[in-house]
């Protein structure tokens, strides 16, 4: 398809073009020609970092680099999210020492702020298991003026070396912090603490504990409550009920800072050191009523128990902040639907969108529909789940995204609905949402297998005219159902000599 060239090109509309573009080489080379058209044009950042991000969602890498290459030699001043794209392409290819490379070759670029390139290069690095070589990267890398805030990363240690159950190690880290210039937050409380739990290393999980209530919970802030659980429920996992309602005390006192009258909760059932669940019961309700009541409070315990499995609880919870006059965030709903539809639970969870919210007045997000989405395509129910799309259409505000299709393409394959999962296809196409190869794959093996070689053929041509490569068993698919059709035959030759000439 031609292009219309304006008589006057800026960046911004040179920008739209090139996303516009189904095929990235045909992006890339309208890309090349604008500065040949127009001599007193010249590429920006955000031109630049729209032509990245098109090759990197395609896995273009060759010409990835070439362009990044390209802005260097340019000196415009680009972003750091445009060099975090760039990292995550080389990392999932495979190619993490072209992404370290990337990175030691900063100063070359005019790019003033590295923080969120550096921790993505940092992620991609532990996700490896390469601990000294994030190590490294680290002493190298952390004390530059680019990058501008150090505690993402020791989280981002901590947690790796927790996963890999060295609390041990996460401790000195943690304990280094203050070395570090830098302090502390909630998430570094989270992360250690539910290490040591695991870990069983309760003694120093303790005096955590203890230390949050001069650092982090000195306004008592209610999202602490998710850190207080977690030692008290390790506690009474290893038979210390006593210990933990003594804890809980001074968390209502010193962490919550509750008033006086709400100290007064009964807790001598805790003392039946044989009743754990009960125990564990009654700490929850002692965090929830004991406190000051906030809707921070109510959210982090709720998404906490849901995300645990945990919904009755997690009910508990939602029921006791309506009743204080809260109504749950959506957040809180996400949770809320994951653990039914991770449950199986997809009625329940279909109760929560058509009932539960329109009750709160809270208007379901894009987010909110992907999960029951996705549960009720997981559950065997695709074709009641194609439905949102209409629900959506008609919801002001709320536009099915890219996630959204590729959900319901992918679902009605693992059905066997091929001819639906085209026409969904087709709709996410006209949105300018482009699927991946393996979306491809799947959909036209699957024609195949059905007798639906035109159908087939069609989808391989928009694959090919999208600069994408099908797999040698989507051919062998197509090959063995044509074979016995000389007319699709032709076809298929002719769609092969098409794939041959673009290569």
């Amino acid at each position: 398809m031609s292009v219309r060239w304006p008589r006057l090109l800026t960046p911004t509309h040179l920008s739209q073009i090139i996303q516009k573009q189904k095929n990235p080489l045909k992006a890339l080379q309208i890309f090349k020609e604008a500065n040949k058209k127009y001599p007193n044009y010249r590429h920006n950042g955000p031109v630049y970092a729209s032509m990245i991000d098109i090759l990197a969602n395609t896995n273009r890498i060759t010409e990835m680099k070439e362009v990044i290459d390209q802005m260097k030699e340019d000196s415009c001043e680009c972003k750091d999210s445009v060099f975090a794209t760039a990292i995550k392409t080389y990392a999932r290819a495979g190619l993490l020492n072209e992404a370290v490379s990337l990175f030691k070759r900063r100063s070359q670029f005019n790019c003033v702020n590295w923080t969120r390139s550096f921790n993505t290069l940092l992620n991609e690095i532990v996700k490896e298991s390469k601990l000294e070589a994030a190590h490294r990267l680290f002493l190298e890398s952390c004390y530059g003026w680019e990058v501008k805030s150090r505690i993402q990363s020791l989280n981002l240690l901590m947690d790796v070396l927790c996963r890999h159950k060295r609390s041990d190690l996460a401790l000195h880290v943690f304990q280094e912090m203050d070395f570090q210039g830098c302090y502390p937050n909630r998430d570094s409380y989270r992360i250690l603490m539910k290490a040591l739990c695991n870990d069983g290393r309760l003694h120093e999980a303790t005096h955590l504990l203890y230390s949050m209530f001069w650092r982090i919970s000195q306004k008592g802030s209610g999202e602490d409550i998710v850190i207080y659980r977690t030692l008290l429920f390790a506690l009474c996992d290893e038979g210390l009920i006593q210990e933990a309602v003594e804890i809980l005390e001074k968390i209502l006192r010193k962490g919550l800072k509750s008033p006086k009258s709400r100290h007064r909760i009964d807790l001598s059932p805790c003392n039946n050191a044989g009743d754990i669940e009960g125990s564990k019961n009654l700490i929850n309700e002692a965090l929830i009523r004991g406190g000051i009541p906030s809707l921070a409070s109510y959210s982090a315990m709720a998404v906490d128990l849901y995300n645990e499995g945990r919904i009755v609880e997690g009910n508990r919870v939602l029921d006791e902040m309506r009743t204080k006059g809260f109504w749950p965030s959506l957040e809180i709903y996400e949770a809320k639907l994951a653990a039914f539809c991770k449950e199986g639970m997809i009625n329940e969870a279909v109760k929560v969108i058509e009932e539960e919210m329109v009750e709160g007045t809270l208007v379901p997000a894009v987010s909110v529909y992907n999960i029951l989405v996705k549960g009720l395509c997981d559950a065997g129910n695709s074709a009641v789940a194609v439905g949102y799309l209409k629900k959506m259409s008609k919801q002001v505000g709320c536009v099915a995204n890219k996630e959204t299709y590729s959900i319901l393409v992918d679902g009605l394959c693992r059905e066997g609905k091929f001819l639906k999962a085209s026409r969904v296809l087709e709709e996410m196409l006209i949105k300018s949402y482009w699927p991946c190869d393996e979306t491809y794959n799947v959909l036209i093996r699957g024609l195949c297998s059905t007798g639906k070689q035109y159908e087939a053929v069609m989808w391989l041509e928009e694959m090919i005219s999208q600069a994408k490569l099908p797999e040698l068993s989507v051919w062998t698919s197509l090959v063995a159902s044509l074979c016995c059709n000389k007319a699709d035959m032709n076809i298929c030759c002719k769609t092969f000599e098409q794939l041959s000439s673009c290569s």
